[in-house]
């Protein structure tokens, strides 16, 4: 698509009034209102490990000393020392809310400081100079810039210079290796022997690839960690810079089992996708597996605010082109927000006759396909300005999250209509309907956030859903919910492969944005004291080992 084509169509769909959140950048929440810590409802991380074997139960022990390392990596990227954040306020719910958020800006309120005299938050978190300005920073002939796994610091003179992570935290990595390498040694299967030991590796060297090969070839273990740099999101200046973090996961089995069959149908739910040939040339790999698992302990980056509840990895655009990538379901974790968040906004925002569309299941499987379906369209430009992340920089991130949702319910329709999937439409569709409430409540800050306001908006203009005015309540039009699907994938899909930036700023700038309409009925959910995300309570003792 056209440039003049995206502009006509982006001006099509916009709002005609736009207003901040209640409570935005303009508005300084302070630390008289600890009721921000009723944004979050708390949730018992645990499961079952009867199955496990005692060198497995050994292990889990190690995998959360491990992962509280990467804790306090996050910390430091996020926003430097902790002691100090916390010093920030003497008020227990304050302090709380900082180590929810990892500093003094509210991540479900497009990161505006909630403390008094606090400045915004940079941009680059703290992967840059405060001071430094982009202009700066591309000037600047510096070698491995742009990696995932670099600092951008001043040396003496005030240069910009480059600082790889394993130099940066010298001591933290050395130990967390350490600890990988010992649970190695405890690990039974083969698969997950190697992925640790290779994971334990690029602690150290800052080189992650042959570990990532090596988790996508592991498939049997019943233990899984994910540990170490990973996403992208913190960056917001460039997305270039990869934050630590760590799960630690218990295999369902018979949910897993369940999963096992739908990667097979990505090479051919590719070749369907509506959008020209050109932008779909690339061949998924159909390897991928989806499985099931319970969480038991988030750290770092996954834990900061809204909380992840599924797991698409790797990232590493190499490793997706031949094995694909695997997709965790956090089932546990899921649940917690289908009950303490989903239902509660249907009761409030969603029409009489279609709340008994709102299912589990379905909410299960729309979130497990927006995971599939990172999978899907295409990794690198067709024009020859690289890999996709690279060509839309810090807007990469929003768009991407938005691809997944709208071909994720693609991938349902076209499933479903081959029999292969279970329930009805209109349950996967009221479902997704709903879930886009609860996820723009994610705030401004936040990548999903940022693609549920633009889909909401876009679906909204093409009548995908409408309101009643009289009971303020929402219906799915689901013939229309379908056309709407088809014509976003196409916008993002080939946004994506032209590695238009600027057509990208324009659509997040003009469409990811909410309307007065949309904060009223956010308004109402807050009044409704129905919780934004869960919080954890998690380690060890919650297991009883």
């Amino acid at each position: 698509m056209k440039t003049r084509t995206l502009l006509i169509l982006i001006s099509l769909f916009m709002l005609t009034q736009c207003t901040q959140p209640t409570g935005g950048p303009d508005e300084t929440v302070t630390n008289k209102q600890p009721s921000l810590l009723d944004n979050y409802v708390s949730f018992t991380l645990t499961a079952d490990i009867s199955h496990l074997s005692e060198n497995q139960k050994a292990m889990i022990p190690k995998l959360i000393e491990a992962s509280k390392i990467m804790d306090e990596l996050f910390w430091y990227e996020a926003y430097g020392e902790r002691s100090k954040a916390l010093e920030l306020s003497e008020i227990p719910d304050i302090q709380e809310y900082i180590k929810i958020n990892y500093g003094p800006w509210d991540r479900l309120n497009g990161n505006a400081p909630f403390i008094d005299g606090v400045e915004a938050k940079p941009p680059g978190a703290n992967f840059y100079p405060k001071d430094m300005t982009k202009e700066e920073f591309e000037a600047a002939e510096l070698e491995g810039k742009n990696s995932l796994y670099t600092f951008i610091r001043r040396n003496e003179e005030g240069n910009l210079i480059t600082i790889p992570y394993r130099e940066m935290f010298p001591e933290q990595v050395k130990r967390a290796s350490e600890i990988l390498r010992e649970c190695a040694e405890l690990a039974e299967d083969e698969g997950f022997k190697k992925y640790l030991t290779l994971r334990a590796e690029a602690l150290l060297t800052d080189e992650y690839q042959p570990s990532d090969f090596a988790w996508m070839d592991m498939k049997t273990n019943p233990i899984d960690v994910v540990i170490g740099p990973i996403e992208n999101y913190e960056d917001g200046l460039y997305n270039y810079k990869a934050a630590h973090e760590a799960y630690v996961l218990i295999k369902d089995l018979e949910w897993s089992e369940r999963l096992a069959k739908y990667a097979a149908y990505l090479p051919e739910l590719q070749e369907g996708i509506p959008v020209p040939e050109a932008y779909k040339q690339e061949k998924p790999g159909s390897n991928a597996d989806l499985n099931a698992y319970d969480v038991v302990y988030y750290a770092g980056d996954c834990n900061a605010g809204s909380k992840t509840i599924a797991i698409n990895l790797p990232n590493d655009e190499e490793v997706q082109l031949q094995k694909g990538s695997r997709r965790l379901q956090l089932k546990n974790a899921m649940k917690a927000k289908y009950e303490k968040i989903l239902v509660p906004i249907a009761e409030v925002l969603i029409a009489e006759d279609q709340k008994k569309h709102i299912t589990f299941d379905a909410f299960f499987a729309n979130t497990m396909f927006h995971e599939v379906a990172h999978g899907l369209g295409i990794k690198n430009t067709i024009n020859g300005k690289g890999t996709v992340r690279q060509a839309l920089k810090e807007n990469y991130s929003a768009l991407e999250e938005g691809k997944a949702d709208v071909l994720g319910l693609y991938m349902i329709t076209q499933l479903f209509e081959k029999g292969e999937l279970e329930g009805s439409i209109e349950e996967y569709y009221t479902t997704f309907m709903t879930s886009i409430f609860r996820s723009v409540r994610f705030g401004a800050s936040s990548a999903h956030g940022k693609a549920n306001m633009i889909r909401f908006n876009f679906f909204l203009k093409m009548g995908a859903f409408s309101k009643d005015e009289e009971t303020g309540k929402y219906s799915v039009d689901f013939e229309k919910m379908k056309e709407a699907m088809n014509a976003l994938s196409e916008v993002i899909l080939t946004l994506q492969g032209d590695g238009n930036y600027e057509g990208v700023s324009e659509l997040v700038a003009e469409m990811g944005i909410f309307g007065d309409e949309l904060q009223s009925d956010l308004d109402r959910l807050a009044n409704a004291r129905i919780p934004v995300d869960i919080v954890f309570e998690q380690g060890a003792d919650i297991l009883g080992i």
